[in-house]
């Protein structure tokens, strides 16, 4: 008998019978980079690899019971935020999130596979996010558009820029904010066609700008692979900007060997580099 070397991850996020996103693939991330997941659901899915026809919320008391009762259990590396689906979650969580300041925390909570709440609880639910879980992640990450509808819950006229914006989420506490999707270009020259990149920021403006190539998939569960292996990474003692290269590195490859399970979208082969060519064909 041995006790637990690898280190421990918990992770919030939907249960996606897929496999695809949420809490299952994040734990596939983590036992591809040597580390062990542990769950907690915030809600219950009905999908395949096409898409999401439905979810169930988990009750904010039942989120904060499966957490609780594993950390007096467990002591973690390192914490992941996905999806979640109303604020009572989100002041559960945070409040359980609290008792763990010096644990790496990346927070990814916006999902496109997810149906988006009506439009007040949406406003509600990014303003609890803003107040209660920005301010004590490692990370932040979001695309340019999901930080662009974070940002309404702040913005007065004439603060409309992505910089701006991005200043905003680091004065609120968080220590680094990476935007998907940024313009490809470095300064001065054209950006490149037919790629993508993602912008690090912290407290001294841009840390790494990485552009890469676009692959055409469709693809699902891209962006919950990327935070997952930033938090695997971090979790193995990675320094934020080290754990943001390295994720990058590791979902480019696991996008292009990903896998169409049914008649869906492909789904990122999150074990690629443990497989022989062979095994991949």
């Amino acid at each position: 008998m041995q006790n637990q070397t690898s280190p421990l991850i918990l992770s919030f996020g939907a249960a996606d019978p897929a496999g695809a996103s949420g809490v299952q693939a994040d734990l596939a991330v983590f036992s591809a980079l040597s580390c062990t997941g542990t769950a907690v659901t915030t809600a219950l899915l009905i999908g395949d690899s096409a898409g999401v026809e439905d979810l169930q919320d988990i009750d904010p008391d039942w989120v904060a019971d499966q957490a609780r009762v594993l950390l007096e259990d467990m002591t973690m590396a390192a914490f992941k935020v996905g999806a979640i689906t109303n604020i009572e979650q989100v002041a559960a969580i945070a409040e359980i999130l609290s008792d763990y300041p010096d644990a790496p925390l990346v927070l990814d909570p916006f999902s496109s596979r997810l149906p988006q709440p009506p439009e007040d609880d949406a406003e509600d639910l990014l303003t609890a996010l803003r107040q209660l879980l920005i301010p004590q992640a490692t990370v932040v990450m979001l695309s340019q558009v999901e930080l662009g509808r974070l940002a309404e819950t702040w913005r007065e006229a004439g603060e409309d820029t992505l910089e701006s914006d991005v200043e905003h989420l680091l004065a609120l506490g968080c220590e680094f904010v990476l935007v998907t999707g940024t313009a490809s270009g470095n300064a001065g020259d054209p950006a490149a066609p037919n790629t993508l990149a993602n912008t690090l920021y912290g407290a001294d403006g841009v840390i790494s700008h990485d552009a890469w190539q676009h692959l055409a998939g469709p693809f699902i569960g891209a962006g919950g692979t990327l935070s997952a292996a930033m938090t695997a990474f971090m979790a193995r003692g990675a320094d934020a900007p080290e754990a943001v290269a390295a994720a990058q590195e590791y979902t480019v490859g696991a996008l292009a060997h990903a896998q169409r399970y049914g008649m869906g979208k492909f789904v990122p082969n999150r074990f690629f580099h443990l497989q022989s060519a062979e095994d991949m064909q």
